[in-house]
C-alpha cells in the first residue's frame, strides 16, 4: 500500500515538474526574444520566439493524443494549429505568446490532477506493524499479519489496538478519537468489543482477537480514504467545457475561409485570431486571484478546481467535535448535596484527580485552577480504570468517578442523573465514605462562534447544513436544535460518514468539514473536503481540498463568496474572449484581417480579457464589525470575567435547588445574593456603561445592542427582588412559607436568564475579538 502511494505521488510530481519546466522555457524564450528585438536583432528575436513555439508544439500534440485516447477533446487542438500556423506565416511573437499561455494553463491544471493520488501516509503510519501475542510461553512480539482470530493479545499503555476484538480481563480505557472523533476517553468492560485504531489510554489490557488485521476497522478506514480519493477525479479546466463547440467552429471557419479564397494565409489568419488565449489564461487568472484572496482569509485551497467547485456548493456536512464544539471536555455544572457548597465539590474532586491522566480529570483540575481554588494533596491515592480515583483527604476516604452501585438516591442526585441524560453530559460523582457529596457535569461545549458561523454560511448560499458525529444521539440532537441544523446523524462510523456524504452528493454539490483522522475518508468523498488545520489531524488535512489555518468554520463562507465571484468573473472572461475572437475570426475569414494585424488584435483581446479576470483580486470579505484595540482589550477582559462568574451562576442554581429540596436554604440564598451584588452586577454595569457603547457603532447603532441592555435590566430586577425577600426575613431569621415559591421562581429564572445572556454575549460580542 505504501509503495503504491509513493509511486502515484512520484508520477504526479514528475508531471507537475515537466509542466513547470515547459512554462519556464516558454517564458524565457518570450522574454529573450523581446530583449533581442529591443537590442536591434530582429532575426535572433524571431529565432528565440520560434524556439519557444516549437517547445510548446510537442507537448501540446501529446496532450491532444492523450485526450483523444480518453474520449475527450479540448481547446488544445486549436492551440496546436495556431502554434503551427504562426510558424508558417512568420508570426513568431504571437506564437511565443500562445506557447506561454498554453504552458500556464497546463501548470494550473496540474495541481488538480494530484487529487486522486493524495498522500495518505498519515493514515498509513498509524497502522501498527506488530502485536504482543500471549501464549503458553508468555508474551512475545509478532508481525501483525501473523495475528489470527482467537489469539490473545496484550495492548500496552499508549499503543494502538492492532485488530478488532473483545476485552479480556481488566476494563480497558480507550481513546477512540481516531474512529469516532470524540475526545472523551471511554471504558470498555470485559467482554466488550473494541475496534482497531483506538489508543489505549489506561493500563495494559488483554484483547481476544476477533479478526485479522486486513479485516479490521482501521484497515477499512485506510481503504475508504484511498477509494474515495480515487473516485474524486480532477476538475476539468473551465475552458474545456466550451471546447465542444468552440473547436469545431474555429476549424470550420478556417476551412471555409480557405475554400472560398484558396489562400492558406487567410486560413492561418483565422487560426491565429482563434487562438484560445482567453480560454487558456483568463479563467486561470481569475481562479488564481481567488486562491490568493482565500489564502488571505486563512483558507488554503489546494487547486483551482477546488475553488471552482467551492463556488457551487449548496450543502455542507459538518463533524461535531472540534468543528462545532471545542474538542475537549469542560465543566458545565456542579451539583452539591444540600449541606455542601459547589466550590467544595469541585475542589475536592480536582484534588483527587491532580495525578490522573484521564481527560475528565484534567478538565476538572483545569476548571478548579481557573476558579482560583487551592487543591490540597491527598494521600493513599489509587486509581482503578472504570471506577475512578480513591484517596484520603482531611481524614475522609473520598472517591471521584463512577457513582457507587445501590438504590435510594436522594432527590438532588436523581435530578443530577436526569440532567446528565437530558444534556448528554458525562458525570463525575464525589463521595465521602460512601456518601454522595456532589457531582461534576462535563460536556464538550458548543463553540461560542458556532451560531454566528452557521448564519454566515447560510448567507453565503448554503441551503442544507448537516451534522455527522460518532457521539451519542442525545448531545448531538441538543447541538442540532441550538444551531438550527437541517439534519443530524449520530453514532456514525467512518463508513457511515462516507455513505452519508455520498448520499448528499447525489442531491447537490457538497462540502464536508472535519478535523480528525476518522474524517479523512468522508473528506475525500465529498466534492470539497475542508480540514480544520489549526488543530486537526494530518490525515484530515491530507485528504482535504481546503485547509483552514484559523480553525474558524465561518472562513468557509468567505471562501465560498470569493469562489463564486471568481468563477463568475472567469466565465465572463472566457465567454467575452470567445465572442471577441469569433468576431475577429469572421473578419479574418473575409480577408479584412491579415495574420500579423490579427495577431495584434488577438493580443488586445487577451489583454482586455485578462484585465477583466484580474478583477477577482478585488474580492473582499463582507462588511464586519471593525474594533479598535481598546475595544478588543475590553472584550478580552470581560470575557475572562465571564469565566470567573461561572461560580456565581452555580451558586444561584444551588440555592434554588436547596429551596426545591426543602432544605435549610437561607444561607445559600444569602451567599448567592452577596455574590450577585458584589461580583455579577458590577460586571453587568461595566458592560452596559463601557462595552455596549463601544460596540454600538461597529454593530450598526444603538438598536443592535438594545435587546442585550434589556437583559441587564431583567438581571437587576430579579436580583433586587431576591434582596427584597431577604429583607422580609427580618428578625425571624427564616424564610416564610409564602416566600418560598416566589423566591424559588426568582432564583431559577435568574439562573436561566444569566446562562442565556452569557451565551448570547459570547456568541454575538466576545467572538468578535
Amino acid at each position: 500500500m505504501t509503495r503504491t502511494t509513493r509511486t502515484e505521488t512520484g508520477r504526479a510530481l514528475w508531471r507537475a515538474g515537466a509542466e513547470r519546466l515547459l512554462l519556464v522555457i516558454t517564458v524565457a524564450a518570450l522574454a529573450a526574444g523581446a530583449g533581442l528585438r529591443l537590442a536591434g536583432a530582429p532575426g535572433a528575436a524571431d529565432l528565440s520566439w520560434a524556439a519557444g513555439t516549437v517547445a510548446a508544439i510537442v507537448p501540446t500534440a501529446f496532450w491532444i493524443l492523450y485526450a483523444l485516447l480518453h474520449g475527450r477533446a479540448g481547446v488544445d487542438l486549436v492551440a496546436l494549429l495556431s502554434l503551427v500556423g504562426t510558424l508558417v506565416v512568420g508570426e513568431f511573437a504571437a506564437g511565443a505568446l500562445v506557447a506561454v499561455m498554453v504552458a500556464t494553463g497546463r501548470t494550473l491544471e496540474a495541481a488538480a490532477s494530484r487529487r486522486a493520488s493524495r498522500d495518505l501516509r498519515a493514515l498509513v503510519e498509524r497502522v501498527p506493524r506488530t502485536a504482543h501475542l500471549r501464549d503458553a510461553s508468555g508474551v512475545r512480539t509478532v508481525p501483525l499479519d501473523d495475528v489470527a482470530a482467537g489469539n490473545r493479545l496484550v495492548v500496552g499503555p499508549g499503543e494502538v489496538v492492532p485488530v478488532d476484538g473483545t476485552v479480556a480481563g481488566a476494563t480497558a480505557v480507550l481513546d477512540e478519537s481516531a474512529l469516532t472523533g470524540e475526545s472523551l476517553l471511554v471504558e470498555r468492560a470485559p467482554g466488550t468489543g473494541v475496534r482497531s485504531g483506538a489508543v489505549n489510554g489506561g493500563p495494559a489490557f488483554e484483547l481476544r482477537a476477533e479478526a485479522t488485521a486486513r479485516e479490521s476497522t482501521y484497515a477499512e478506514i485506510v481503504r475508504l480514504a484511498r477509494q474515495a480519493g480515487a473516485e474524486s477525479a480532477p476538475v476539468v479546466r473551465l475552458a474545456d467545457r466550451y471546447a465542444a463547440w468552440f473547436v469545431p467552429v474555429s476549424l470550420a471557419v478556417a476551412l471555409v475561409a480557405f475554400l472560398l479564397s484558396g489562400s492558406p494565409v487567410r486560413a492561418v489568419a483565422v487560426l491565429v485570431v482563434a487562438t484560445p488565449c482567453p480560454l487558456l489564461l483568463a479563467a486561470p487568472a481569475a481562479i488564481v486571484s481567488g486562491l490568493s484572496q482565500a489564502a488571505r482569509q486563512g483558507v488554503v485551497v489546494r487547486d483551482g478546481g477546488a475553488l471552482e467547485n467551492l463556488g457551487r456548493v449548496r450543502t455542507m456536512v459538518l463533524d461535531k467535535t472540534g468543528t462545532l464544539t471545542g474538542g475537549s471536555p469542560r465543566v458545565v455544572d456542579i451539583a452539591a448535596a444540600p449541606d455542601v457548597r459547589p466550590d467544595d465539590v469541585l475542589r475536592l474532586a480536582a484534588a483527587l484527580d491532580q495525578m490522573s491522566p484521564h481527560v475528565l480529570a484534567r478538565a476538572m483540575v483545569r476548571e478548579a485552577r481557573a476558579r482560583g481554588l487551592r487543591l490540597p494533596v491527598p494521600g493513599e491515592v489509587t486509581e482503578e480504570p472504570g471506577a475512578g480515583v480513591r484517596a484520603v483527604l482531611d481524614g475522609r476516604r473520598l472517591t471521584v468517578g463512577r457513582r457507587p452501585a445501590g438504590s435510594g438516591l436522594p432527590p438532588w442526585a436523581r435530578a443530577v442523573e436526569n440532567r446528565a441524560v437530558l444534556d448528554g453530559s458525562a458525570t463525575a460523582w464525589l463521595t465521602s465514605d460512601g456518601e454522595l457529596l456532589g457531582a461534576v457535569l462535563l460536556q464538550d461545549p458548543l463553540r461560542p462562534d458556532a451560531p454566528r458561523t452557521l448564519r454566515r454560511l447560510r448567507s453565503a448560499g448554503l441551503r442544507r447544513l448537516i451534522m455527522l458525529t460518532g457521539d451519542r444521539a442525545e448531545p448531538a440532537r441538543e447541538i442540532a436544535a441550538v444551531l438550527g441544523l437541517d439534519a443530524v446523524r449520530a453514532e456514525q462510523t467512518p463508513a457511515d460518514k462516507v455513505a452519508a456524504v455520498r448520499a448528499e452528493r447525489e442531491r447537490a454539490v457538497t462540502v464536508m468539514v472535519g478535523d480528525g483522522v476518522n474524517d479523512a475518508p468522508a473528506l475525500a468523498t465529498a466534492d470539497i473536503g475542508v480540514a480544520m488545520g489549526g488543530h486537526g489531524s494530518t490525515a484530515s488535512s491530507e485528504a482535504a481540498d481546503v485547509v483552514l489555518t484559523t480553525d474558524r468554520v465561518e472562513r468557509v463562507a468567505d471562501a465560498i463568496d470569493i469562489a463564486a465571484r471568481s468563477r463568475r468573473i472567469a466565465v465572463q472572461s472566457a465567454l467575452g474572449g470567445m465572442v471577441m475572437s469569433l468576431a475577429a475570426m469572421a473578419a479574418a475569414a473575409a480577408g479584412l484581417l491579415p495574420p500579423a494585424p490579427g495577431a495584434l488584435l488577438q493580443e488586445a483581446i487577451d489583454v482586455a480579457v485578462i484585465l477583466n479576470a484580474l478583477r477577482a483580486l478585488r474580492v473582499r470579505r463582507p462588511p464586519s464589525a471593525r474594533l479598535d484595540p481598546d475595544t478588543r482589550d475590553l472584550i478580552t477582559r470581560l470575557a475572562a470575567e465571564h469565566d470567573d462568574l461561572r461560580t456565581v451562576l452555580d451558586t444561584v442554581r444551588d440555592a434554588a435547588d436547596k429551596l426545591s429540596a426543602g432544605a435549610e436554604a437561607l444561607p445559600a440564598v444569602r451567599r448567592a445574593y452577596t455574590l450577585l451584588t458584589e461580583r455579577l452586577l458590577p460586571h453587568e454595569r461595566a458592560e452596559e456603561d463601557q462595552l455596549y457603547p463601544a460596540l454600538a457603532t461597529p454593530l450598526g447603532g444603538p438598536e443592535a445592542i438594545a435587546p442585550m441592555s434589556r437583559a441587564h435590566t431583567e438581571i437587576e430586577r430579579l436580583t433586587r427582588r431576591i434582596g427584597n425577600h431577604l429583607e422580609l426575613v427580618g428578625e425571624q431569621g427564616r424564610l416564610l412559607p409564602e416566600q418560598i415559591d416566589d423566591l424559588r421562581s426568582c432564583l431559577y429564572g435568574l439562573s436561566a436568564v444569566l446562562r442565556l445572556h452569557f451565551a448570547q454575549e459570547e456568541e454575538s460580542y466576545f467572538s468578535l475579538a
